[in-house]
Formats: structure tokens, C-alpha cells, sequence
């Protein structure tokens, strides 16, 4: 087994003891363990009690964080014409039709979002073996098939998150750096785990939210109590 580093080993015993703490007491933690040579990005990791592979138990949606993410997000937006000057004119990083499409197939994915008006998705239909596994196929659910581009690129770039539960009913998302302050964190967290509870499938049945867990990138993870997570 790898030899742990004094920053790792350091890090670990300030988290020793510390379960199912408030957000405020996590993202304290976290933020005074984050020893990275980079502004690491601070993540929540929920565990539900779901079985995404059943269409009733599927959770997926959108959040606007109302500090932003801190990322600079790239976006892809499939449109012709008007639609696509409108893109381009709210900032898109990359706009096209056919061509756009070949781009893809040939394996240069250079975009974090993929933003499509309606009538595009025939071509995009054909990406979704590329698109599909890297969560970037255009869904009207989570407002990236739209006419109205401009919006979608814009809430894209302002720090607008999606999330959906993977096999095992994990949701997971960045949700700032750690150069954020402490109350930027704790209201981006708390918006992110109201709109995962708001989007309980219809069948989901038991505990819901069983565990949230907050980290960097580098840090270990310390567990947040899910009742102080989900109240106002």
C-alpha cells in the first residue's frame, strides 16, 4: 500500500469522528483540508434509495447555483441559421449543424454542455452513443433541447447544474472551489440538495435521502446529517 503524505495523513485526522455534521461544520472542514497546489472543487455526493434502471425510480434535473460553480464551462449548441447566430451571440463556444455532428463522431468532444434546438435532433440522435455515456446528450427535461438558445447558454455559463443518478442511485456534482466562502458553499450545497429532494421520483419508496457526503477534489469526505442538509 502507497505510503499516505503528511497533507493526506494530516487531513484524515481532522475528519476522524466527524459524521452527520451540519453543512456549515462540512464545509468548514473541508475547505481548511484542501492543501491542493489548485483551487479544488468542492463536491456533494448523495445516495438515494433508488433504482434508476426502472423509468419511475429515474431522478434527473437542473439547478441554477446561486453562486455559480466556478468553472468555466464550454458549450456545443446544435442550431441553423437565426437559432445559431442567437447562440453565438449569447456565447457559445461552439456552434454547428452537420458539421458539428462529423466533429463529434470523429471524437473531439471539446464542450462540458450540448444545447440543441428541437429540429436538430434528428442529427443529434445519431451521437448518442458518444453523448449518451458522458451525460452531454440534449434532453427538453433538463432544458437543453430549446428554441431558446440564447437563455439555455447563457444559464449554461451563469453556474447552472445538472445531475442525474447513476446505476447504484448516486447523484453527484461540483458545487464550487474551495476559494469560495463559506456561505457561498453552504447555499450553493443546501440549493443543490433541495432540487435533487424535489425531484423524488414517484417510485421511490423508503428513506429517500439516505447519506450526503461533502469533499474536494484531493480531500477525504465527511458526512453531512441529510435533515440539517435538506432544511431551509
Amino acid at each position: 500500500m502507497a505510503k499516505l503524505g503528511k497533507r493526506t495523513r494530516a487531513a484524515r485526522a481532522a475528519f476522524e469522528g466527524k459524521t452527520d455534521v451540519t453543512v456549515e461544520e462540512a464545509v468548514a472542514l473541508v475547505k481548511g483540508n484542501a492543501n491542493a497546489k489548485f483551487d479544488e472543487t468542492v463536491e456533494v455526493a448523495l445516495n438515494l434509495g433508488v433504482d434508476p434502471r426502472h423509468a419511475d425510480q429515474m431522478v434527473r434535473g437542473v439547478v441554477g447555483l446561486p453562486n455559480g460553480t466556478g468553472k468555466t464551462v464550454r458549450v456545443a449548441v446544435f442550431a441553423r441559421g437565426p437559432k445559431a447566430d442567437e447562440a453565438t451571440a449569447a456565447g457559445a463556444d461552439i456552434v454547428g449543424a452537420e458539421d458539428l455532428m462529423e466533429t463529434v463522431q470523429s471524437g473531439k468532444i471539446e464542450f462540458d454542455r450540448c444545447i440543441a434546438t428541437p429540429d436538430m435532433m434528428p442529427i443529434v440522435g445519431r451521437l448518442g452513443k458518444v453523448l449518451g455515456p458522458r451525460n452531454l446528450m440534449p434532453n427538453p427535461k433538463v432544458g437543453t433541447v430549446t428554441m431558446d438558445v440564447a437563455d439555455a447558454v447563457k444559464a449554461a455559463k451563469g453556474g447552472e447544474v445538472q445531475f442525474k443518478a447513476e446505476k447504484a442511485g448516486v447523484v453527484h456534482a461540483g458545487v464550487g472551489k474551495v476559494s469560495f466562502d463559506e456561505a457561498q458553499l453552504v447555499e450553493n450545497i443546501r440549493a443543490f440538495v433541495g432540487a435533487v429532494s424535489k425531484a423524488k421520483p414517484s417510485g421511490a419508496k423508503g428513506t429517500y435521502m439516505k447519506r450526503i457526503a461533502i469533499s474536494s477534489t484531493m480531500g477525504p469526505g465527511v458526512t453531512v446529517d441529510v435533515d440539517n442538509a435538506v432544511s431551509e
